[in-house]
């Protein structure tokens, strides 16, 4: 994420592989299924969201957008303004920046190669991207997987592209791929003897590149090809020179004591780790999509939700569906200005995606508190609706 990694909210619910489980979340243990509760009627998701956008608009958010899918019940709303400037009333359909939800759609461009036998997911990076090793001076071999399971280490760039002392010039001068390769391989790039899960927009980075490579085509014209232009997503698209759309809500920080406009910051131009612009009905379609084997084959996307109990898979994040046993999959995104967060069942119907333009703030070094309580509120809300 732009300078901060998300922290997921798990819980220790799950009662298959449990010892597995306790493992791998630090020694949590096999309890009773929790007693069963009668259905929740929507109202209850719809108050406990209606609620939380209202504090943040009270706590000087612009914007907060709201898209839930349950079955065949959908609800959309939206609260605040679209710009500080002109007041507008924002739309439910104005896109935003999503961040990092970006990865997931590159994970599935990733895994469309793979699907057609011209890249293995445990193949060394170097062999898709030449210059990886000699720009980057890893201390061991990294494959795909890793890149796509964020386990290389490679340490991330967007903590030196988005400090408050260089901000200004990330809104106004474009920065390629392979000069934000070439800044990470600038970084120290320690060797551990057992690389976990370590978030970095560098692999990303890498990932993109290696799309790119292979497809001859920059990542945003994958992304069209391979979930955009199937799926209609009508407002979801690669940031590109030039004006922002009309209709897009404006995020803010505070530098220097004054509100600044970070709508379209020409840093995150083309970048395959934050770049994209969508809307919450258009993450719905595509978590919906993806999770319904309707962008790769099944074997894959189960493959995407792996490994097991793992916080992240490739390209996914995941939380715990008390209403099923099973799991939530998605992502979060986080960049000056704007949180989003997005979310699905195992078998898709189940659906949350929220977008906030943040209260206007200085830059934060660690993960916004307002991404952490819009996860909680979103994995609580999506448990009401058993």
């Amino acid at each position: 994420m732009s300078r901060i990694r998300t922290a997921a909210i798990f819980r220790c619910a799950a009662p298959l592989g449990a010892l597995v489980l306790a493992a791998a979340l630090g020694g949590c243990t096999l309890g009773p299924l929790p007693p069963v509760e009668p259905p929740a009627s929507p109202v209850s998701y719809r108050a406990m969201l209606d609620q939380f956008s209202k504090r943040l608009l009270d706590a000087g958010a612009p914007a907060v957008l709201v898209q839930v899918r349950v079955g065949s019940d959908k609800w959309s709303q939206s609260y605040g303004v679209r710009d500080l400037a002109s007041r507008a009333t924002a739309e439910v359909s104005g896109p935003v920046h999503v961040g990092n939800v970006t990865k997931s759609m590159v994970a599935v461009a990733v895994l469309k190669l793979a699907e057609e036998g011209v890249l293995q997911l445990d193949a060394p990076a170097s062999a898709y991207l030449p210059q990886f090793d000699p720009v980057l001076h890893p201390p061991e071999s990294v494959s795909v997987r890793q890149l796509l399971q964020h386990r290389s280490g490679m340490p991330s760039v967007s903590g030196p592209l988005f400090d408050p002392a260089t901000v200004r010039q990330a809104l106004t001068q474009g920065v390629g791929m392979p000069e934000l390769l070439a800044m990470a391989g600038r970084m120290p790039w320690e060797r551990r003897l057992a690389q976990g899960f370590e978030y970095s927009d560098s692999n990303y980075i890498a990932l993109g590149m290696i799309v790119e490579r292979i497809r001859g085509r920059p990542i945003g014209d994958v992304i069209r090809t391979d979930i955009v232009e199937p799926l209609d997503l009508s407002a979801t698209r690669m940031t590109a020179p030039g004006p922002p759309p009309s209709s897009m809500v404006h995020g803010y920080i505070t530098l220097d004591g004054q509100p600044l406009d970070v709508t379209y910051p020409a840093a995150q131009i083309g970048n395959a780790a934050l770049g994209m612009v969508s809307n919450v009905a258009d993450l719905n379609s595509f978590y919906r999509a993806l999770l319904q084997n309707k962008l790769l084959q099944p074997a894959t996307t189960k493959e995407m939700q792996s490994p097991p109990y793992a916080k992240y898979g490739l390209g996914v994040f995941r939380w715990n569906d008390l209403c099923t046993n099973d799991f939530y999959y998605g992502h979060t995104g986080d960049v000056p200005g704007y949180g989003t967060i997005a979310l699905a069942s195992a078998d898709g119907t189940r659906q949350l995606a929220m977008a906030v333009a943040y209260p206007p703030e200085p830059l934060l070094a660690g993960v916004n508190p307002a991404l952490q309580e819009m996860e909680t509120i979103a994995v609580d809300a999506l448990n009401s609706t058993c």
